[in-house]
């Protein structure tokens, strides 16, 4: 007869928490964890047999949240520059399975993993990844996945297209997201659904590292984003459009699409219909600064020069105007585990720590529609981390992290066996 499970009870304290919503620090910060949830803030009473972990000077954050990834790029070993093509899905399962542990290390407990654009002959591998996450198989961060991107022949996230291919070379499905013409994207977007995709990602514009055009062409057209969201929204899912240029960027607003990607080159004009409409974005802003381009064709470094600068001014002016922002960093453009650049950067784009904070947790839940996480609070998901020093004061400590809860399981404890 299999004995009762009783949920762990740990005693949380350290020298401080930040009260995400009013911008304060709770003094000292203590928190009451059974099994995968916050029951108690600043308990006066700890019931026997709670584990005491006391994490001295440190600071007590909610886990913060990438809300653009590829955990099945990027990562060890990642040298060639065919590797997008080389790997099979199980060796890129198990590549996606050291990025998760590490972005999981790095204080980031939730992420989008923002839409797989690789021959899988159908297979949506972030959605097997979440499931092994979530039967705790692995070490991870909750994904939100989208299977695979949704994007036109050519277009940004067609991966035939970044190494320029021969015709006949590594074709690719509609259910592998290369759908063209309304009953193709409408196909493309319900097996995403029926297969676990919990949010569509679609190609609304090219890209910098595009070799089919411009990076602000716009690359669905206006019926066929129309059809995109319809399928999604009527299945209760969100659309992340990936958009650069601004003609794209205002399809995908007027279509329906919830968050924009990037934004790189939106128009003040956009800009205001963007705010007036409530949509989030998601700038990447720290591709500006960190990506390295070096070693891409000449045509590419020359898009980069042009958009980079552009996109940075973008950022400040959304900030400036109070837009809604997510955190999100696009790797592994930068390293997967390096999440935190994202937020020092949106600080020096114009935020404050408070507000980078916030993007990463209050307006990044709001993003994905959950209310369990994002702040310590009773009742939510004990999704924590802990950090040196003041983040108020300087950003860069979330590059520092020292502990991380997910789920009242402790994942990073310096100092300690865990």
């Amino acid at each position: 007869m299999a004995r009762p499970h009783t949920p762990k009870l740990y005693r949380l304290r350290s020298a401080r928490m930040l009260d995400v919503v009013s911008g304060e620090f709770v003094t000292p910060g203590s928190l009451l964890i059974e099994g995968d949830r916050i029951i108690e803030v600043a308990p006066t009473t700890v019931p026997d047999g709670a584990e005491n972990i006391d994490l001295g000077a440190l600071t007590l954050l909610p886990g913060l949240m990438d809300m653009e990834v590829n955990l099945l790029l990027g990562g060890p070993d990642h040298r060639s520059a065919l590797n997008a093509v080389q790997d099979d899905p199980a060796v890129r399962t198990l590549r996606a399975v050291a990025n998760a542990r590490r972005t999981l290390q790095a204080g980031f407990t939730t992420v989008r993993n923002l839409g797989l654009f690789i021959q899988t002959g159908g297979l949506l591998l972030d959605v097997a990844l979440k499931k092994a996450i979530d039967f705790g198989w692995i070490d991870g961060p909750r994904i939100v996945p989208a299977g695979h991107a949704i994007t036109p022949t050519g277009g940004h996230l067609d991966p035939t297209m970044f190494q320029a291919f021969a015709p006949h070379i590594m074709p690719l499905t509609i259910e592998e997201g290369i759908a063209n013409g309304i009953s193709e994207v409408r196909k493309a977007v319900r097996y995403q659904i029926k297969h676990g995709a919990q949010v569509i990602k679609v190609c609304a514009s090219g890209g910098v590292m595009s070799h089919t055009g411009p990076a602000g062409c716009q690359q669905y057209s206006d019926e066929e984003l129309r059809a995109i969201v319809d399928e999604a929204h009527r299945a209760g899912l969100r659309v992340a459009a990936h958009a650069h240029g601004d003609q794209g960027i205002r399809a995908a607003l007027e279509a329906g699409i919830d968050c924009i990607e990037h934004g790189s080159l939106m128009t003040d004009e956009t800009l205001d219909r963007f705010i007036e409409l409530k949509r989030f974005l998601v700038p990447t802003t720290y591709l500006a600064d960190g990506m390295d381009v070096s070693h891409a064709a000449p045509e590419l470094q020359a898009k980069a020069a042009e958009v980079f600068p552009r996109a940075k001014e973008t950022v400040s002016k959304a900030i400036a105007r109070g837009a809604r922002i997510a955190c999100g960093t696009d790797a592994p453009a930068i390293p997967h585990g390096k999440n935190a650049k994202e937020l020092i950067a949106l600080v020096d784009r114009g935020m404050t720590p408070l507000q980078a904070i916030r993007a990463a947790t209050l307006v990044a839940a709001e993003l994905i529609d959950v209310d369990d996480r994002g702040r310590l609070e009773a009742g939510l998901f004990a999704d924590i981390i802990a950090v040196p020093g003041d983040p108020l004061a300087d950003i860069g400590v979330t590059e520092q992290v020292q502990f991380v809860m997910k789920g009242g399981q402790v994942y990073r404890h310096e100092g300690s066996a865990a």
